[in-house]
């Protein structure tokens, strides 16, 4: 069973489980703050083509293919799903929801609900094909508010961090399982399964398993790939993962190295030690109020030992992948966000430190949350450079 506390537990183990009412009602004053500012009289909130969160986030269904919900203060929203077999469910985690299966024609069922409402400017969160934009131009003013979303998702309530938290235990427990069962002659898809096996059974989904496994004598990857190859497992290999378990929309983000069979040779102890030496001076410098440029500059030990970074060194987590979105000196990742941490984000911090002159890297890191004064770890996984 994972290591969870009763309070945590308890969340795991409901029917479906839920954010309270008081929580879905912050949400919805939060919307309705974006929507005087933008001076919407509506709110459409996509789901479309099994891409975007929003009516997860606003009603409690996760949209499968698509969901459409329309949203003003004070009245009570409608929610056309698609597909049929999808409709019962979303009838029970949509509380409070007016929800109506989408015939097929959801695009269509939804603009004929706002001109029934009387609709003038539309407010649309979340991605929509072109062509459904256009049917929504042809009848409304639409104004795009996905960035006032994003900001919406960057500060986590308090029930929002304690739903990370099981997302981060799922994460840890997947890394346990990977560490403990890695042996030569394992395929790298075996590997994504060890990491599978620890928490679909307890409740919970993949976001990603990335794993990277090569030779540390002649080293050929220096960041985790994306999909899993027939590669075997090899005694002298290094394995470096970037690993995320969810509790629904809620992900944890563990990353760690770790040698089979054989001690790691000089060069993978420089690396892992720049990034695990990075890892703590970026979080020492994390609080609110951080600037991105004192978070560079933490980050510049990795530079002055001779290394780079591949992988982003510091996003935005819980929900999305949200800013600020940090490489380094070396290898920045598009322009500086101008912002400053505040008091509870939740980002992953994780120095993917490689080397400049040949193709090897180490993988460290993991969720956190800022706080007033500095951090909070999310996760309990063990840092160091292991050994299966």
């Amino acid at each position: 069973m994972l290591d969870l506390e009763p309070r945590l537990r308890a969340i795991v183990a409901r029917e479906y489980p839920r954010f309270s009412d008081a929580e879905y009602a912050r949400r919805h004053r939060a919307l309705q703050a974006v929507m005087e500012k933008a001076g919407v009289d509506h709110l459409l909130i996509v789901t479309d083509h099994r891409t975007g969160n929003a009516p997860q986030w606003v009603t409690g269904w996760p949209g499968t293919v698509e969901a459409y919900v329309v949203f003003k203060p004070g009245e009570k929203m409608t929610l056309h799903v698609e597909w049929y077999n999808h409709f019962p469910l979303a009838k029970k985690l949509a509380k409070g929801v007016d929800v109506r299966w989408g015939e097929h024609r959801g695009m269509a069922l939804t603009i004929a609900e706002l001109k029934k409402r009387g609709a003038k400017k539309l407010g649309l969160m979340g991605p929509l094909v072109a062509r459904k934009v256009r049917e929504l131009e042809k009848e409304f003013t639409v104004v795009e508010l996905d960035a006032d979303y994003v900001r919406l998702r960057l500060i986590k309530s308090e029930e929002e961090i304690d739903w990370l938290r099981i997302g981060a235990a799922f994460s840890d427990a997947g890394f346990k399982s990977l560490l403990e069962g890695t042996r030569p002659g394992l395929t790298e898809r075996e590997l994504g399964n060890l990491v599978e096996r620890a928490y679909v059974g307890e409740g919970g989904t993949t976001f990603i398993h990335y794993i990277g496994v090569t030779p540390m004598a002649k080293p050929d990857l220096f960041v985790p790939p994306q999909f899993h190859s027939a590669r075997k497992v090899e005694k002298g290999d290094v394995v470096f993962c970037e690993l995320s378990g969810s509790f629904w929309d809620y992900s944890g983000q563990v990353l760690r190295t770790f040698s089979v069979g054989t001690d790691p040779t000089p060069l993978y102890r420089d690396l892992h030690a720049t990034a695990e030496a990075a890892f703590d001076a970026v979080t020492k410098a994390v609080r609110h109020g951080t600037t991105m440029d004192e978070i560079l500059q933490a980050a510049s030990l990795i530079e002055e030992r001779g290394f780079t970074v591949c992988d982003d060194l510091m996003h935005g987590f819980g929900g999305g992948y949200f800013p600020p979105i940090l490489g380094t000196r070396s290898r920045p990742a598009g322009p500086l966000p101008k912002m400053t941490l505040e008091e509870n984000m939740t980002v992953v911090v994780q120095p993917n430190v490689i080397a400049r002159d040949k193709p090897a890297g180490v993988q460290v890191g993991e969720l956190i949350r800022v706080t007033k004064t500095g951090f909070e770890r999310l996760h309990s996984a063990p840092r160091g450079f292991f050994k299966a």
